[in-house]
């Protein structure tokens, strides 16, 4: 049976608009794209940490509630908490699912909450699926975020703000100093996701929220372990009552087969690679020489993460943009509208520990070109 006509004609309509999606394998050997910032998933050093890893079970046979829990995995969580500077963690099997898990079930029919309107998918789906109000926040406009609040807060219970300390398809950064200063001035909850900075800011990779020293200022943060930490997974870190919360009421926990042990050995290595290589040092040296190679291009989005955007508009110029770094071996990613406003269209470079100061400069004399 091959199933409702519409799944064709959405199928057609994607291709006639430039805009279908298909996998691929097949990379350019030079990797401007992937979110492997500090090299982990390929270098080697992961495995090297962990010891007979082939005698351990392939798979956790149940949820953490059923047959998938340990004293390991709660001694680890314990120690993603002291690293981060929290009460407790709580780990999910991907980002995905602990963006969805927590703003699903947090807050409730006489809640609100405000988000960035530059957030990941995930964070949007898990706050659609839940049953508080929400309301967008222009990006990092702090003076609509204060307009929002005085206009609801006398009508909700609770107010939480939602939104991403680097943005993953601008690499700017949200501000996070003011944003936690008003929180904590109006009782308001905040809600930050690291997914693009744990690795990368912070000392020794903590994220943005401990390099601006407001860890204590934040109701829920998210850390997850597939970008610089090169592994899967990822855990929410807050206060225990949050932990106990998400256990009883985070349906992605709740109904999710745990990750196996190999997965949950990763992460400790991964973590204890943060404190001992320098591929930081490496990654931030790249994107300062990348940063004084762009000086003045206006058409570059201001950043100083590993995520840099350079706007082409129009889909079809990203298409023959990205289809020159290919011819040159060069692992560049095209993003087109919808996925980000029509006329923003741009090419998405992501820095990495790993990338040589030439592939630099040929990146950056390519685009000049």
């Amino acid at each position: 049976m091959k199933g409702p006509l519409h799944l064709v004609h959405s199928i057609e309509e994607r291709k006639r608009k430039g805009l279908f999606r298909s996998l691929k394998s097949n990379y350019p050997k030079t990797d401007f794209s992937s979110n492997d910032y500090l090299g982990f998933s390929k270098n080697g050093l992961i495995e090297q940490k962990i010891k007979n890893l082939e005698h351990f079970s392939s798979g956790s046979t149940g949820s953490r509630l059923i047959s998938g829990n340990s004293l390991f995995v709660e001694e680890l969580e314990k120690k993603i908490a002291k690293f981060h500077s929290a009460e407790a963690a709580l780990i999910f099997n991907s980002g995905y699912d602990a963006n969805v898990g927590l703003l699903s079930s947090i807050a409730g029919k006489r809640d609100l909450i405000l988000y960035d309107e530059l957030i990941h998918a995930s964070i949007h789906d898990g706050i659609r699926m839940g049953y508080a109000k929400y309301y967008k926040i222009k990006h990092n406009d702090i003076e609509h975020l204060k307009r929002l609040i005085d206009r609801n807060k006398d009508f909700v219970d609770n107010i939480f703000v939602v939104v991403e300390s680097v943005y993953s398809m601008d690499g700017d950064s949200a501000k996070l100093k003011e944003l936690s200063e008003i929180c904590d001035s109006k009782k308001i909850f905040l809600i930050v996701d690291e997914a693009h900075a744990v690795g990368v800011f912070g000392k020794n990779g903590k994220g943005l929220c401990n390099e601006f020293g407001i860890e204590e200022k934040c109701f829920a943060r998210l850390y997850t372990y597939g970008k610089a930490m090169g592994c899967h997974g990822a855990a929410i870190v807050g206060s225990n009552a949050l932990r106990d919360f998400l256990i009883n009421f985070a349906r992605s926990f709740v109904y999710s087969t745990a990750l196996p042990l190999h997965s949950l050995l990763m992460i400790e290595a991964a973590y204890g690679l943060l404190n001992e290589t320098k591929q930081n040092v490496r990654l931030k040296d790249n994107i300062s020489y990348f940063n004084s190679l762009i000086k003045g291009d206006d058409k570059f989005i201001q950043s100083n993460s590993a995520i840099h955007c350079r706007l082409f508009p129009g889909n079809h110029n990203v298409d023959i943009i990205e289809s020159q770094f290919k011819k040159n071996d060069m692992f560049v990613k095209g993003i087109k509208s919808p996925t980000v406003k029509e006329g923003a269209e741009r090419v998405r470079i992501c820095l990495h520990a790993f990338n040589t100061k030439e592939e630099i400069k040929k990146l950056v004399d390519l685009i000049n070109e």
